[in-house]
Order: structure tokens, then C-alpha cells, then sequence
């Protein structure tokens, strides 16, 4: 039996989570689509603030802030049990869809959390499926850089301390990052 995780409620936290024996686990739009949803009903369910997502097609990251010390275990049981659930049903197979149990690093200074911000949505530039982050659709970097409608992610002082409107906040955002093709690196000793 895995010891309980509890999380400290207010502090942000990058989740990731891998597919079993680091394979594809999400082929088909279908497959992203209800990830998203499932973190979405999780996150509302369980009082978890999800402020950031990138949806690979191997893993994938969050960058999430619990509201009580077990809101993001569950929350991560919910996803994890959830879409295992879908995939297995979807190709014919039993066990586990998950590489081993989710990583979930604090973010403990304000530098860090906007670093781990861009890293987590340029992921798809760096691992080369876009040129631009914004030409990818499974990451929350168009609600962050452009203002995309988004009505579930849960902005985070940090992101709004960027400015005094939304125009400004997405603005500073896009200068912070890279245009393309950059590859944005996490200190070494927080890299998941």
C-alpha cells in the first residue's frame, strides 16, 4: 500500500504523469479531449486549482494548487483512475495506463513558478510538434498569451501580477517567452 499524500494546501505543485513504459497513450483528439475534461470534473470535484496544463502524447503536466491537503491526491486518483478507465475500455486491455504513480514537485518561489509555467506550455516546442506554441491545442498557452476563453483554469497571482489588465498580462507573458524552436530548461534540480 502506497503511503497517503498530502499536499500543502496554497502552495502550487507541477504534476506529471507518464504513460505506461513511457508509450503513447493518447493517439486521437478523442483521447486529449477527455483528459482535459477529466482534470476539468477532478479539479472542480476535489478543490484542486489548476492553473496550467500541456496534454503530450506520452505524459502529461499540470501545474495545479490543492485547497485542502488531500484535494490534489484526489484530484490526481480521479484523472489517473478515470482515464485508465477510458483507455482500456478503448483498446481491449486491463492494468494500468500510468507509467508509475504521479510526480508532484512544489513550487516554492514565484521565479520558479513562471518558469515552470513556460515549461510546461512550450513542452511542445521543445519536444519539436510545433514551431510556435500557440499551433498547439492541448496546452493552456493560448489562454495565458492571447486570452483564449477558458472557463476552468484558475489564474494564479503570480500570472495576474504580470499586469493590470488582460491585455497587459498576456502581453508580458508573450515576452517572457521564446518566439519558437527555444527549448525553455528547468534548474536541473527541479527538472520532473
Amino acid at each position: 500500500m502506497h503511503p497517503l499524500r498530502v499536499y500543502v494546501p496554497g502552495l502550487s505543485y507541477h504534476v506529471i504523469q507518464r504513460g505506461h513504459n513511457r508509450s503513447a497513450i493518447f493517439d486521437q483528439p478523442c483521447d486529449y479531449e477527455f483528459l482535459v475534461a477529466l482534470v476539468r470534473y477532478a479539479a472542480h470535484r476535489y478543490a484542486t486549482d489548476v492553473h496550467a496544463f500541456a496534454v503530450m502524447n506520452n505524459h502529461y503536466h499540470l501545474i495545479a494548487t490543492p485547497t485542502h491537503n488531500r484535494a490534489l491526491a484526489r484530484t490526481m486518483e480521479g484523472i489517473d483512475a478515470g482515464y485508465t478507465r477510458y483507455y482500456n475500455r478503448k483498446h481491449g486491455r486491463t492494468g494500468t495506463a500510468w507509467n508509475a504513480r504521479y510526480k508532484a514537485k512544489p513550487i516554492e518561489d514565484e521565479t520558479y513558478w513562471l518558469t515552470c509555467l513556460r515549461y510546461v506550455e512550450l513542452n511542445p516546442v521543445s519536444a519539436k510538434l510545433v514551431r510556435a506554441a500557440e499551433l498547439y491545442r492541448w496546452t493552456s498557452f493560448r489562454v495565458h498569451a492571447f486570452g483564449e476563453f477558458n472557463d476552468w483554469l484558475v489564474p494564479h497571482a503570480l500570472y495576474t501580477a504580470l499586469g493590470d489588465t488582460p491585455t497587459e498580462r498576456q502581453m508580458a507573458y508573450r515576452a517572457m517567452c521564446p518566439v519558437s524552436d527555444t527549448v525553455v530548461h528547468l534548474p536541473q534540480c527541479l527538472t520532473p
